[in-house]
């Protein structure tokens, strides 16, 4: 299985209440001796208009947000099928929005 990349936007099964939706891989790449893990961001339809909201929208995908306040980790054999990367200046804003929800 190929592994996740920072920016890689991926499908992943994350559990029976957060169902299978659309991630955006936050994590670096992991070492050969670290946990097989990925942390992401979820990619979301339900737009409320919050603060930590990133609008996307891309060919092949509804009109989404990348929601801050979604912010997970799962092992990498939950990541099921890579869709593409993200430009440099979306995944920015991803992080600003992730910065202000957690204070950093």
């Amino acid at each position: 299985m190929p592994r996740a990349h920072r920016g890689d936007i991926w499908l992943a099964d994350l559990g029976f209440v957060a169902k299978v939706r659309p991630v955006l891989i936050l994590s670096i790449e992991y070492r050969d001796d670290e946990r097989v893990v990925a942390t992401y961001v979820i990619r979301t339809t339900s737009i409320r208009g919050t603060q930590y909201e990133v609008p996307h929208s891309t060919t092949g995908f509804q009109e989404g947000v990348f929601d801050a306040q979604g912010l997970g980790t799962v092992p990498h054999a939950k990541l099921l099928r890579r869709f593409g990367l993200i430009d440099s200046a979306t995944l920015e804003r991803v992080e600003g929005s992730i910065r202000l929800w957690l204070g950093l």
